[in-house]
């Protein structure tokens, strides 16, 4: 017998909606063959990234207010226009269709089509992709999840996410495990530098590993997959957590690429995908042996969808994800990739060249891409951050680390030059004239 889902797709959706007693779903519709038109080749992804007229077309298909300067898009991203129409769309037949009759018979199955979607392009499987509501609850599942008792060592970089680092301590307080943290170079431009100081800080104590693919505070591109096979020589094999928050569909890799076991995600930064939404790739035979974060039965010991479990909650997140994806598509990994690592160069390079501006970034492509972090001598970087958005409309993240400070600066393939202009332009008027003068 055909279900009630199978016939509603086999018709069209403004006709299914009129026979299901339901008002058409409103949306705002991107201009025609615009996903064609932001698909459309170019000789080389450098030879896009210069193309202001294609990244016109790519902005057009935001919402952004453009009376403000949004340079935290490494933050949380905004989300397309045909990403937020699709997310409303579905939480508008959520409310409309009875709840349980949406949400768990019809909406939750079609998260298998955005799950295989996810892990196609990132070449895994779809067994080893749990889709989440961010970068903390994929890593704090692998953090929890793991077997570890009082005396055992964890080990980390003294600039990892925070609230990864709270993670860990919390199990420090009430389990006793002990959290070990290292410095690292800023910016660092030697891998092997880096491996070195993974190793040498690993003691016959260490249990596990957590590292960031990109340091979140500086852009720094890490060597994930040269610390991850050096931690499987370590007391038999440590496992490495990766903090991969900043860096899937920032620039072109594979999740494979990286050979690790646990990669954790927010998919609302560089994927573009609906606010509260991430993905946690965990290999395939390391499913049973790492708990959820919240429980489930013993017969999705072995199952992926354990991660999942995390009560009512709405799927439009979720399924939005689909829409974000194919976005990301049209443009590409390698053409996105180029035009972030562009717009970088285009405002650094600018105030590089004031004699007053300090990079805690590399510039080297194998070490960073969109995300720099600048600090501008004289000039207090908090104090710049809020200048810069009080009355100027400019947004950016202030940095103040105890081994350095600077602001964060993180465009998006719909900033436009003259956006990063009208930033160098205060930021120089600054170094001139002092914070107090307007």
């Amino acid at each position: 017998m055909a279900t009630r889902r199978a016939f509603l797709g086999a018709i069209s959706l403004p006709t299914a909606y009129c026979m299901a007693g339901l008002p058409p779903p409103r949306r705002r519709r991107a201009p025609s063959g615009l996903l064609a038109e932001i698909g459309a080749p170019h000789t080389s992804p450098d030879d896009a990234a210069r193309d202001e007229d294609y990244w016109a077309l790519v902005a057009r298909a935001f919402t952004v207010d453009r009376s403000i300067i949004n340079l935290n898009n490494g933050g949380v991203s905004p989300a397309p226009g045909p990403v937020q129409d699709a997310m409303k769309r579905r939480l508008d037949y959520a409310n409309s269709c009875p709840p349980p009759v949406a949400l768990w018979r019809e909406q939750q199955p079609q998260r298998e089509h955005v799950r295989e979607r996810l892990a196609r392009h990132w070449g895994v499987d779809a067994e080893e992709v749990a889709i989440t509501r961010n970068s903390s609850e994929s890593l704090q599942i692998c953090q929890f999840g793991h077997e570890l008792h009082a005396g055992d060592e964890v080990l980390a970089t003294t600039v990892d996410y925070p609230r990864m680092i709270t993670t860990f301590r919390q199990r420090e307080r009430r389990e006793g495990l002990v959290l070990k943290q290292f410095r690292l170079p800023i910016p660092a431009e030697d891998d092997d530098e880096i491996v070195r100081l993974y190793e040498a800080n690993i003691t016959p104590s260490t249990r596990l590993i957590l590292m960031s693919h990109i340091v979140n505070i500086t852009g720094q591109i890490m060597p994930v997959r040269r610390v991850v096979e050096m931690a499987r020589t370590k007391n038999g094999g440590i496992p490495v957590i990766v903090d991969g928050a900043h860096a899937l569909a920032h620039f072109a890799f594979k999740i494979p690429d990286l050979g690790c076991d646990y990669y954790g995600v927010s998919l609302h930064k560089w994927l573009f995908a609906p606010h509260g939404t991430g993905l946690l790739y965990v290999r395939r035979e390391k499913v049973k042996g790492l708990w959820a974060l919240m429980a489930s039965g013993p017969d999705l010991d072995d199952n992926i969808r354990k991660f999942e479990e995390i009560g009512t909650h709405p799927e439009a997140p979720s399924l939005s994800i689909a829409e974000a994806l194919t976005f990301h598509q049209a443009i590409g990994d390698a053409r996105k990739e180029a035009r972030l690592r562009y717009l970088r160069d285009y405002w650094a390079k600018r105030l590089l060249e004031t004699g007053r501006a300090r990079l805690h970034t590399s510039l080297r492509p194998a070490f960073s891409c969109g995300i720099a972090t600048v600090q501008v001598e004289g000039v207090d970087s908090a104090g710049l951050c809020d200048w810069l958005w009080e009355g100027r409309n400019i947004l950016t993240t202030a940095i103040t680390h105890p081994e350095f400070e600077g602001l964060r600066i993180t465009p998006s393939v719909y900033t436009s030059l003259e956006e990063l202009d009208r930033f160098c332009d205060r930021v120089e008027w600054s170094m001139k004239k002092g914070l107090s003068a307007h």
